[in-house]
């Protein structure tokens, strides 16, 4: 390993000595790239005369768990490029280098999460306009996640995948990590011969539970908070590039079961993705016969409400720059909102190519521009869907502008879908909304939208309506907001959980952070919910009380008391036992706790007990997981709710198992078992995946649908697929 400095050690949870820096205040740091001399290769070795021209950056400051103090182990790292690509080489110096966590080699890590693991962290903003990013989060073994995040830090994108050389090695002092970035898989402004870059980096610890940034912020910040990140400029006289890529895929497949009735058996399809940077600022994102057959299955939930359940997108096409369309429920980070895009949203993508049960319905292709220019933030998609023996073939629409004011944005969004094909009826569902969030005072939030819909055969009011302010300093936190959703509000390419209602919230807590040596923060809070109907007639309200406690090795304990109000006026039934008309009140407590997940075996435990429609419910759940090895991993999840009603008594659980293979960073595989008592089924998935070449995979997928009730398999389904990056 290059003697760039000395390793350093640290007890995180004795109080350092010496005055902590005010992270929050603290002057923004600056660094300089310089122009590499020679080819350097990409090995993780970093010894190539030409990283010597480059000062290191060295001052990292910890985030948490002492936040303001300088790191406890040191890291120093150098950025060199050329005309063809931008390079990062870090030295992570460890001075317990056999305790380095590393939680999987898998790409993008097991759950999409990188606080489990050590990690060396880089976020760029290249247009310099504070707001957002590019970020590249890696592993002592290699295993990097990529993404975006836009609107300094509200919302993120993972999805995106970049084109990207990383590798990394492990020595007895610690480890190094060397990343080479084209110019090609970054947007910037070609025009200007001098860039300048917002930049910030990090190195986590996790044995210590330790996060330590180049450009200070607190704790409750992410990397990618770019308003205060650092700056990196000495960068001169770089190209973009044509920034076209074009990815088909091949496929062949057998379907069987109850649900493929006449459209089962083999076939084979093929199609393609194309992505072209436009300009620096715009990507156009184009696909042909779009196929998801390696996605995620949905994970089995229990529903003990009267309201649907929103589902999360799992499709990468969907789910890259879905951040550009967002109009709704929008949450601020670290603020308790009270609602979310899982109460109402008025784009939800599972609505394009998914039926209500999540059955996939063919895509013919379409297209997506997403970019930012003068201010600006555009978004338009429009996909196209076959027709089916139960579906008309679909045409869906989306229009979504911002204007962005510093931290602030306005704008607009409209959607339509729309019947097509021979013979199709005139049946249609717009959409369409106006919103505002605005930063104030530093610490202030103001989320507000407008939004209405319209269809072939509707009435009624079809609006809905929110204004939302929050506060989030070093130590208060502080939300309220009202909101209106007409009855016949009805966006046919979202969701909204609750209709005909008017909503109140309002919530008030604490974070202070103490100085006893195990308690890294605490957080006690209030919050009311207040719900009627549009006659101001009470149908739901909740008061609770809670307390959250964070640890300083990195667990968790929170515990919550409520008082409930419900008032049924139309009877539902719940696993089979009828809910009558009728005014409940009832009270409920419940405890969590999550051990620290950087140690082998970890888990979480969550109990609840209390009142439930005029009966009592029972309730625990919990999830532990086994890193066998940083290539093996087991996982496992349990939820029981013992339900008794007046009417009757049921069970509802949950049962789930996954093991994990990494054999490398480019070849490794998933098997996943699922059982829900509910609607007694059986779900299995297997997966491997094998990276062959940069963004280019073999995918082979065994799914499967049982129903235990009838002994029938409702789908199974066996894919292998491949796709191959082309890039110009």
């Amino acid at each position: 390993m290059p003697a760039w400095g000395q390793e350093t050690g640290g007890d995180p949870t004795r109080p350092p000595s010496g005055r902590p820096i005010d992270v929050e205040t603290a002057p923004r740091p600056f660094a300089r790239a310089v122009p590499a001399t020679g080819r350097l290769a990409i090995d993780g070795r970093l010894d190539e005369p030409a990283w010597d021209a480059a000062a290191p950056i060295t001052d990292f400051i910890q985030s948490q768990p002492r936040a303001g103090y300088p790191a406890t182990e040191r890291t120093a790292v150098r950025i060199l490029y050329d005309d063809r690509r931008l390079y990062i080489g870090a030295i992570c110096y460890e001075s317990e280098p056999n305790h380095l966590t590393v939680l999987s080699l898998e790409q993008d890590f097991p759950g999409g999460s990188t606080r489990d693991s050590d990690i060396f962290g880089v976020t760029l903003d290249p247009f310099l306009d504070r707001q957002n990013s590019f970020m590249f989060l890696v592993n002592p073994r290699g295993a990097y996640r990529d993404g975006q995040s836009f609107n300094d830090s509200r919302q993120e994108d993972f999805a995106w995948r970049g084109l990207v050389e990383i590798k990394t090695l492990v020595a007895d002092s610690g480890w190094t990590v060397e990343i080479a970035i084209p110019w090609t898989t970054l947007r910037f402004d070609p025009t200007k011969a001098n860039q300048v870059w917002g930049l910030n980096l990090l190195r986590r610890i996790r044995r210590k539970n330790e996060d330590a940034y180049w450009a200070p912020v607190d704790r409750k910040d992410p990397v990618h908070r770019m308003s205060k990140a650092g700056t990196l400029d000495g960068i001169q006289n770089i190209r973009a590039g044509r920034n076209l890529r074009i990815k088909p895929f091949a496929l062949v497949s057998d379907q069987s079961g109850t649900s493929f009735v006449g459209s089962g058996g083999a076939e084979a399809d093929a199609g393609a993705d194309a992505k072209w940077g436009v300009t620096s600022g715009f990507t156009l994102d184009a696909t042909f016969r779009t196929d998801f057959s390696q996605a995620d299955v949905d994970q089995e939930r229990v529903n003990l409400t009267r309201f649907p359940l929103f589902f999360p997108e799992q499709r990468d096409f969907f789910v890259e720059n879905s951040g550009s369309f967002h109009l709704g429920d929008v949450t601020e980070r670290n603020i308790r909102t009270g609602s979310s895009l899982r109460e109402f949203t008025l784009f939800h993508t599972r609505r394009i190519g998914l039926t209500q049960l999540g059955r996939p319905v063919p895509i013919l292709g379409g297209g997506r521009l997403t970019g930012r220019a003068a201010g600006f933030e555009l978004g338009m998609l429009d996909m196209q869907t076959q027709r089916t023996d139960s579906l008309p073939a679909e045409n869906f629409a989306v229009l979504r502008a911002r204007r962005n004011l510093g931290g602030s944005d306005v704008g607009f969004m409209v959607v339509n879908r729309q019947e097509t094909g021979d013979g199709a009826a005139d049946a249609y569902n717009r959409s369409y909304g106006v919103d505002a969030n605005v930063r104030l005072l530093g610490h202030m939030v103001v989320n507000s939208y407008f939004a209405g819909t319209t269809e072939s055969a509707a009435s009624g009011d079809q609006t809905a309506a929110r204004v939302a302010v929050g506060w989030r300093d070093r130590v208060w936190d502080a939300s309220a907001f009202v909101k209106r959703v007409g009855e016949a509000f009805d966006p046919g390419v979202g969701f909204v959980r609750r209709t005909g209602i008017r909503h109140a919230y309002a919530t008030v807590g604490a974070h202070p952070r103490p100085l006893a040596s195990l308690m890294q923060e605490t957080n006690p809070y209030v919050e009311l919910s207040y719900v009627t109907d549009l006659n101001a007639v009470l149908e739901t309200r909740e008061a609770s009380v809670g307390l959250n406690t964070q640890f300083y090795d990195g667990s968790t304990l929170n515990l919550q008391y409520s008082n409930q109000f419900e008032r049924i006026e139309r009877p539902f039934t719940v696993s089979g036992v009828p809910i009558p008309q009728a005014d409940y009140g009832f009270n409920e407590v419940s405890v969590s706790y999550q051990s620290n997940q950087g140690r082998p075996v970890n888990g979480s435990v969550n109990l609840g007990a209390g009142g439930y429609y005029g009966g009592t419910r029972r309730s625990v759940s919990g999830e532990v997981q086994w890193r066998a090895h940083y290539r093996l991993m087991f996982e496992g999840s349990a939820s029981h709710n013992a339900v008794k009603l007046p009417l009757g008594a049921f069970n509802a659980d949950v049962f789930g198992g996954r093991v994990r293979v990494s054999y490398s960073t480019r070849l490794f595989g998933s098997a996943f078992v699922q059982y829900n008592s509910q609607s007694n089924q059986l779900v299995t998935n297997v997966r491997l995946n094998w990276i062959y070449a940069p963004l280019s995979d073999v995918f082979l997928v065994y799914q499967e649908r049982r129903d235990l009730t009838n002994a029938v398999t409702l789908d199974r389904v066996v894919t292998a697929k491949i796709t191959r990056l082309f890039a110009f």
